[in-house]
Formats: structure tokens, sequence, C-alpha cells
């Protein structure tokens, strides 16, 4: 058994759900024919019913052809033969459950049979009959007739239109594919017109036997109520013909909106527009119609006895969309004229935004003989290693950077290629395809024939040498990588010194989301309530410039949360943001628990440059000339002892003086970290290995 379950379940999950949908609906239909239904049951599918009609009746609204819809047909039929089931299924419960009162059958056939009709049974039979006889009369007999006369006029043209076709193929206007797609649309508008044809009899049944339904509901209702549960025969009147009157509203009014669509799919002309813009634009968009219309519409308000404050109304209404409607063709008939799509070859084209292109954030150009390292077709290594970059700076920066477009330049170089950032090269260098680039590190025991030249990323003496020199270079201590290593390494390294700039707007808010998706009410505090999103933006770019992460963007957000009530300043948050970050920054610059080698400041050197924040400087200009110079001559001493000893090259100073600092030794001194007292953490002891200031 436990067998045959698992058989039919893959059985199922093999099928097309919705090949299913169509049979499963067929059989539902049938069934509720014979099936008896709860009142609440029939409450939801005269609701769906009612639903459906009117979605039905939207998709006419809105085709734009007629074969737009080449499935109303069925659907027409469909609906038939839902509202019919529903029918059946109402009188079985009107029938067997009406003595009890007029909700017996459920809430929908109440509210239709006295909300709708004020209680009153003689107006809700008169209601029923007229929409009898308008959806059997008007709407369902002139659709009928519309598809009738389309279906045959559309047969008589066929032969024609085939033999158009046929010249149309053998002149070489057309191909076989079109020409065969063009004799499929003649044969489907035939068969579309053709089953509306008969479609329209399926309505014209329905309207007869929601009659008969009335009349044998009322006759059978008063049968039974006065026959079997001894009723006095006008409250048998009363119950059950409101409840046949409510079950046969509720039924002819989807009915009605059905054949409305119907009326509205084979009467259109298609024109490419929907029905709405047909409308309007060929009623409403001549102003000479309009101007008619609203002086008659004007002249019958003058008449005494009339309502005249609506009729003059409605006429300034359409004298005013008249006005307009002429302003807006005379307006249109001022424009010039396009530019002719063929412009001859000696004719000048006019600029327009299409020939602004935007500057990519990310660039890198190649000579023609490094195209095949980015060439897809040719496996490029450098494409991979490109997706690596980008995947590893994520990983390690915090954030997502731009994707690196690539092109080909034919000014360059053969072997060169040159790094842009926003349109601005920002580096350049060579690599040779099938080489090597071996490296000195700073000791290597012997020298290597190739051409020499510089590692584009570091700057440290570099040699191209063949393939076969390679377990040499290794041997004599050179460092050995590839030609699409070079360039990928010189981009990752111009990655890390400009992801300030790489953190645009966009990638902000971005990043701001990528939290939000953990940690969404954080973020909410923060942007747009408390903090603008420049401000965020500029406080993290502070932190990159500085060689800061933003991984721990929770510890980020909270602590500009916390500050965000005592101040904006971009500067000074960046100063709280950095000693919530001490550990980490501490722990990246000197792994370990051990003791932390830094260098100070002398005393008087930092009541100097605290003095000159005190009148006001926040830049290097502020420092003088002289103690300027001695500052970044000591300040590279230090970090060349430091780095000869395998330390970090950290110097600690006051908080008040470190964006100072930090800004004047950046770009004289990169190696070199300028940090605060309080980012560093408790439990690191501090070493001072060099006094800066102290010969001056």
């Amino acid at each position: 058994m436990a067998e045959q379950s698992l058989a039919i379940g893959r059985l199922m999950r093999g099928m097309d759900v919705r090949a299913l949908s169509a049979p499963v609906l067929i059989i539902l239909i049938l069934a509720m024919m014979v099936l008896p239904l709860p009142p609440f049951l029939l409450d939801v599918l005269f609701t769906f019913n009612i639903a459906v009609a009117v979605m039905v009746l939207m998709g006419s609204l809105y085709a734009r052809h007629a074969l737009e819809f080449s499935s109303f047909p069925t659907v027409l039929l469909v609906t038939t033969l839902l509202r019919l089931s529903l029918n059946v299924a109402s009188t079985r419960v009107v029938l067997l459950e009406g003595h009890t009162g007029p909700d017996a059958a459920g809430r929908v056939i109440e509210a239709f049979g006295h909300f709708l009709v004020g209680g009153n049974y003689a107006v809700g039979l008169i209601v029923f009959v007229i929409l009898v006889v308008i959806n059997f009369v008007v709407v369902t007999k002139g659709a009928g007739r519309i598809a009738e006369v389309a279906a045959r006029f559309t047969l008589d043209a066929m032969p024609g239109k085939q033999m158009a076709i046929d010249a149309d193929l053998n002149a070489g206007l057309i191909g076989e594919e079109a020409a065969r797609s063009r004799r499929k649309q003649i044969g489907d508008e035939a068969d579309f017109y053709g089953s509306m044809d008969g479609a329209s009899k399926f309505v014209r049944g329905d309207a007869v036997a929601g009659i008969l339904i009335l009349l044998l509901n009322i006759i059978g209702g008063l049968i039974v109520g006065v026959g079997q549960h001894d009723m006095a025969f006008a409250d048998a009147a009363k119950n059950y013909t409101l409840l046949t009157i409510g079950d046969g509203l509720v039924a002819q009014i989807p009915a009605l909106v059905i054949s409305i669509a119907a009326g509205i799919v084979v009467s259109r002309v298609g024109s490419g527009e929907d029905l709405s813009e047909q409308v309007m634009s060929q009623v409403f968009g001549d102003s000479r119609v309009l101007f008619l219309a609203g002086g008659v519409v004007g002249v019958l308000g003058l008449i005494p006895g009339m309502p005249n404050l609506v009729f003059l109304a409605l006429a300034a209404g359409l004298v005013w969309l008249g006005q307009w409607r002429r302003a807006r063709q005379a307006a249109a008939a001022e424009e010039p004229a396009p530019a002719s799509a063929s412009p001859e070859p000696g004719e000048a084209q006019e600029a327009s935004w299409a020939d602004v292109t935007p500057v990519d954030v990310l660039g890198l150009e190649v000579g023609y003989r490094l195209i095949g390292m980015v060439d897809k077709t040719q496996d490029g290594e450098l494409l991979r290693r490109i997706r690596g970059l980008r995947r590893k700076f994520a990983q390690e920066i915090g954030f997502l950077c731009a994707p690196v477009h690539i092109r080909d330049n034919l000014e360059l170089r053969p072997n060169g290629y040159r790094i842009l950032l926003k349109g601005v090269v920002v580096g350049e260098g060579e690599a040779w395809p099938g080489q090597w680039l071996a490296i000195n590190p700073g000791r290597v025991g012997g020298t290597l024939p190739g051409q020499d030249t510089h590692d584009p990323a570091f700057g440290l003496p570099a040699v191209w040498v063949d393939g076969g020199l390679r377990e040499q270079a290794h041997a004599l201590g050179y460092t050995v990588v590839d030609a699409s290593t070079v360039i990928a390494t010189h981009l990752n390294q111009l990655l890390l010194t400009h992801a300030a700039e790489l953190l645009g707007r966009e990638e902000c808010q971005a990043l701001l989301d990528h939290l939000g998706r953990d940690a969404p009410r954080l973020v909410e505090d923060l942007v747009p309530k408390q903090m603008a999103l420049s401000v965020v933006q500029r406080v993290l770019q502070n932190l990159l410039s500085e060689g800061v992460p933003l991984r721990d963007m929770r510890s980020i957000v909270e602590t500009l949360a916390e500050q965000a009530t005592r101040t904006q300043e971009p500067m000074e948050l960046t100063g709280r943001v950095r000693a919530a970050l001490g550990r980490a920054i501490v722990q990246q610059l000197a792994p370990g628990q051990g003791e932390l080698p830094v260098m100070v400041l002398d005393p008087q050197l930092e009541r100097l440059l605290g003095q000159t924040l005190q009148a006001g400087q926040t830049d290097a200009v502020g420092i003088e000339p002289g103690l300027a110079e001695t500052l970044l001559t000591e300040a590279a001493q230090a970090v060349r002892e430091h780095e000869e000893l395998g330390l970090s090259a950290i110097l600690l100073v006051p908080e008040r003086i470190r964006w100072l600092l930090s800004h004047f030794l950046r770009r004289s001194v990169p190696a070199l970290h300028v940090l605060s007292h309080n980012e560093v953490p408790e439990n690191r002891n501090l070493k001072v290995t060099i006094v800066i200031g102290g010969k001056s």
C-alpha cells in the first residue's frame, strides 16, 4: 500500500499541475449538480462566480485584438455551466430548507433577495425579467449576430487572403516563416468567430433555463412549503419567492456581465489599442464634436422646467474639454517634424541624450596582445581572477564594489594596460603573456636574464623571464607570477587604495539594505530618522581611507545611532566609530595578545599640534613648514626602523589630533598607522619604541 502511495505521489509530481486544472474544474462543476452543498459553500461559489465574470469583463476591455482573448468561447461555456450547476445546487437547498427562513440558502442569495429589491418579491420578479430581457434580447442577440456575420465574412475572405500571402511569398516580400504565421492567424480568426457564433447559443439557452428554473422553484417551493411543512400559502409564497428571486438574480447578473464581455470582444475592430484608448481617441479626440455636443446640451439646459444647473454644468465641461483638445492639437502641429530615420550622408544629426555615455566606475583597458587574457571565448584567465578579486574584496573590506568594465584600446602599447577609476587613469603597466614576472622581494641569490622592469603594484624591482627559468627564479628567492596575476594584483592593490572612492551612495544604501535583512530595526532607526545617508556614507569613507574594513557594520551602525543625538559631524563620528572598532583595528595591525609596540610624539610637539587645532586649523596647512618637514622625516625614519624589526608602524597620539596627523602623514608615509589612546583595548600592554620629535 505504501509503495502504491509513493508511486501515485511520483506520478502527480511528474504531471503538470496546470494541465490538471481544467479537468478538475469541470469535474467539480458537474459534481455540484449531484452533491448537496452547505449554504456557506454556496456563498463562496456564488462570490467566485461573480469575481470570474468581472475578470472576464476586464480581460475583454484590455484585449487589443479579438484573438488576444481566443479562449473566450471556452470560457463562456465553462462559466455558463458553472452558473447552471450553482442554480441546481441552490435549488436543492431552497426546496429542502426554504421553510426555515430567507437565509436558508446562504447570505449571498438572501442579500440579492432582500437588499437589492427591498424584500419585495414583486419588484424582484420584475427586475429579474428585465435583466433576462436585456441579456437575451439585447446583448446576446446582438453579439451573436456580430459573431455570425464576422465568421461568414472571414470565411468568405479566406481564399483572397491566402492568395495575397502566396503572392507576397513568391515576390520575396516575406519569408516562409512569416507566411506560415499569417496563414495561421487567418485560420485562428475564422475559428474564433465561428466558435463565438456557437457560443452565443450557450448564453441564450442559459437565459431560457433561468426563466424555467425560476418558475419551477416558485411552484415547487409552494408545493413543498404548503404540502409538506404545513405553511400558510402567503408565508410559503413569500419565503420561496424571495429565495428563488435572489437565486435568479445572483445568477443573472454575472450572466449579463459575461454577455457584455462577449459583445465587446466580437465588436472590437483591431487597432493596436485597448478599448479605453480607442474610445478616448475617437470619441473625445475631435474638439469639434465636443463643441457641438456642449452647444446642444447647453440649449437643452435653457428650456424652462429642465434641470438647468445640471445641463449647463455639463455643457460647460464639454466646451472646456473641447478647448483643451484644440490647444493640444495646435501644440502638436507646431512641434517640428522628427528627424529622418535615414539621414543623408552629409546631413548633420542633432545631438541627443543618447550621445551622453556614463563613465564606468572601474575600467580596465588592454592592448591588443592582452585581449586573449580577457576574452570569454578563449577562457581568459584574467576574467576569472577579476571575479575572484571582487569576491575577495567584498569579504575583506565589507561591501561589493562596482564591476570592472573591460575593453580593448588600440591606442595603448600592444602589451600595455591601464586601470581607470571614474574615467581617470589610476594605474598602468605592461604584461607579457606567456612569460613570468620574477619579483625581487629584497634578498635574492642572483640575477636572471630577461627584461628588467618594476612590479606595477608595489614598485619592487622585477624581471620578465621565459617559462623555462621559472624554477631557477624560485630557487634564487624571487617571487614568480604569471601575466594575469600581475594585472590582477595591480588591480587589487588599487581597489584597496581607492576603497573610499568606490563606496558611492548606491553602494552605501546597498550595504545598509544588506544589514537590514538581519537587523531591520537597527537600520530603520538610524537612516533616515536620526542621520542622513550622506553622513553615514562620509563616515564609512573616512574609515576606508584609513584602511579600516566595514565588515562589522552592526557595531558601526549601533555607534552612529548612539552618537546621532550628540553630533552630526562626520569627523567626530568617525572617531567614535574607530573607538568602537578599536579591538579589531589593533588586531589587524598587531595580531595576538602580547605587548603592542608603538611610537609616540614628544610632549612639546603634542602641545604645538593641539594649539594648531585650537586656532581653528584642521588641515596640514596649519602646521609650520619647518615643523612639518621634521615630523615627516622622523616619522619615515621610525617606520623604516620598525619594518626592519618586523613590527607594524603604529603612532599613538591623543584623540584630538589623531585625524590631523593621519591625514598629514598618510600620503608621505603610507605604512604608518595613527591610533588614538581610546582605540587601544585595555588588555593590550603598550611598549614605547620611538619618540618622534624629541630631536627637534
